[in-house]
């Protein structure tokens, strides 16, 4: 039997760019078939909603309500639901925390102020992981794609925000080449998008107990599949990045590498 869970969600109120409430999404999600949500809203220095102002505390106690308000809901309904978030560098690239939880927070408010390197030695220190989130993403907000080679875990592949799917492809080639486990998930801001859109996420052999079961999965890369059109990732060759491109290693260091090398 296999077990679906989508992995990257984000809840009005916490992610300033979403539009429907934590709870918006469990019915239709229940509906879908899949065994469970992962709720990853833009953390302090990403696309957050909440006043960087607020005292520590406050501000990790509403951060985690989009969360909370979804895991009451999934209670009532039946389908399981974690916790993570997607932290950003330099308004560029984005990356999504898995394994840790509230409590963790709010003993860490140095967080908010970590490079890559910082954020993944602490992150794994404490038993969680880190995936990069649609790496070769290419927007007007966007100055620059940022590969980070050594501070990730996993790769996100598949990426339902992503409209150019050849920043899937390659995203697909890039995590083959670094020999990285990789994930899908939809970038869900809109719970009416489960049934008028495409809904992504990961297939797995077994049932998550807690996120950190699906931090372990990641780790030994023993995802099943991927939810999502497999033509995503199809490469032509003629994939273009229009922006420039640094390659990071795992000091966060620019390695000055040719990112064509790496795909």
């Amino acid at each position: 039997m296999a077990y679906l869970y989508e992995t990257h969600l984000h809840t009005a109120g916490v992610s300033k760019c979403a539009v429907s409430g934590g709870a918006d999404y469990i019915a239709g999600y229940k509906d879908k078939g899949y065994s469970g949500i992962i709720v990853t809203d833009h953390f302090f220095n990403g696309n957050c909603a909440l006043s960087r102002r607020l005292p520590w505390k406050e501000w990790v106690n509403q951060f985690c309500r989009g969360y909370e308000e979804a895991k009451e809901e999934g209670e009532r309904r039946g389908l399981d639901v974690f916790f993570g978030w997607e932290e950003t560098f330099d308004e560029c690239d984005d990356y999504l925390v898995y394994g840790l939880d509230k409590d963790w927070l709010l003993e860490h408010p140095q967080a908010r102020s970590w490079t890559r390197g910082e954020q993944y030695r602490a992150v794994k220190e404490a038993g969680g992981c880190v995936v990069q989130a649609h790496p070769f993403r290419q927007h007007y907000y966007i100055s620059k794609v940022i590969l980070s080679t050594g501070c990730v875990d996993a790769v996100e592949v598949a990426n339902g925000g992503n409209e150019n799917i050849s920043a899937d492809a390659l995203a697909y080639r890039y995590a083959q080449k670094l020999g990285k486990p990789m994930t899908a998930g939809t970038d869900m801001h809109d719970a009416s998008v489960i049934y008028d859109g495409e809904i992504f996420g990961v297939y797995l052999d077994r049932k998550l107990k807690s996120i950190a079961d699906y931090v372990k999965i990641i780790v030994n890369n023993e995802i099943s599949s991927l939810k999502t059109d497999m033509s995503r990732f199809d490469f032509h060759g003629t994939e273009r990045v229009r922006i420039p491109v640094e390659v990071r290693d795992e000091n966060d260091n620019i390695t000055g590498q040719s990112w064509k090398a790496l795909i």
